[in-house]
């Protein structure tokens, strides 16, 4: 039903966003990391990763950034908040090390690693200025932070679960950040995070990508959202089906010749010194 959009910020924002997570490493990795994924060669910059680098790759996922990391010679540590999410990426990058930990508090030192990097991080914390100063607390003096974030307006592929939802009758679950933690989802919205947090030189732009997907892989990549996971479980069978179809038909208009999906992914890029 419609309405959803005007519900009140959780009482707990980060722990709301885990159990969405939660036990959830598996799918994600087959399904919503494949567009994450696109992030990584612009967030992974080699300019400053160079072999001996010490790398922190905060809220790793499945490991895509620490392999990236590893792959550049770097030595990487690795956190995610889901232990699920911990243990599968420690067997798929077994070069870095990993620990369960979450922002705003991270069980590291002052000034420990030279980059750190957040792979579409930031929009799933309740205390996003917190948790940037957190980033730039455990970097070296001078050292590179860089995280991405999803923008609003969304770009083409991710608004089209939205749309079907929307063309279907229905609205997206809506989680919403306490009104004073909030910022907008723009280039000058995250780099003025950046700047409230005490980040030097901060800067953001707009990255692109296609990815490439068979027709009848796609709704498993893009359902794999969490907050896709949420709906599903509360709608009814015949209500699934009708968004399902609707969506297929939106995704159409982005087949290619060879009948594979290319669909445009953009996000936001932000960076600074510590």
């Amino acid at each position: 039903m419609r309405g959803s959009d005007a519900e009140a910020p959780p009482a707990d924002f980060d722990a709301q966003e885990r159990s969405r997570w939660a036990g959830q490493a598996g799918d994600y990795r087959k399904s919503y990391a494949l567009v994450c994924a696109g992030a990584v060669p612009y967030l992974a910059d080699p300019v400053s990763i160079r072999p001996g680098s010490l790398v922190l790759d905060v809220g790793t996922g499945t490991g895509t950034v620490a392999a990236a990391a590893v792959a550049q010679g770097a030595k990487v540590t690795a956190v995610d908040a889901d232990p699920g999410m911990v243990a599968t990426a420690a067997a798929l990058v077994p070069e870095a090390e990993f620990h369960v930990a979450g922002l705003p508090a991270l069980p590291f030192g002052d000034q420990r690693f030279d980059v750190v990097l957040a792979n579409f991080v930031i929009n799933h914390v309740g205390q996003p200025r917190a948790a940037l100063a957190e980033l730039r607390r455990v970097t070296v003096l001078g050292g590179r932070v860089a995280v991405t974030a999803w923008p609003q307006p969304p770009s083409p592929a991710i608004a089209l679960l939205t749309r079907a939802i929307r063309d279907c009758g229905a609205d997206r679950p809506a989680h919403r950040l306490e009104p004073s933690e909030e910022f907008p989802r723009t280039k000058a919205g995250l780099r003025g995070l950046l700047a409230d947090a005490g980040f030097r030189d901060p800067e953001c732009q707009l990255i692109d990508w296609r990815l490439t997907v068979e027709p009848r892989e796609w709704w498993g990549v893009a359902s794999g959202a969490s907050w896709m996971r949420e709906f599903r479980a509360s709608q009814e069978p015949a209500l699934l089906s009708k968004v399902r179809d609707r969506f297929d038909e939106l995704s159409s208009d982005y087949r290619g010749e060879d009948g594979r999906l290319c669909l445009p992914v953009a996000a936001l890029l932000a960076q600074g010194k510590a």
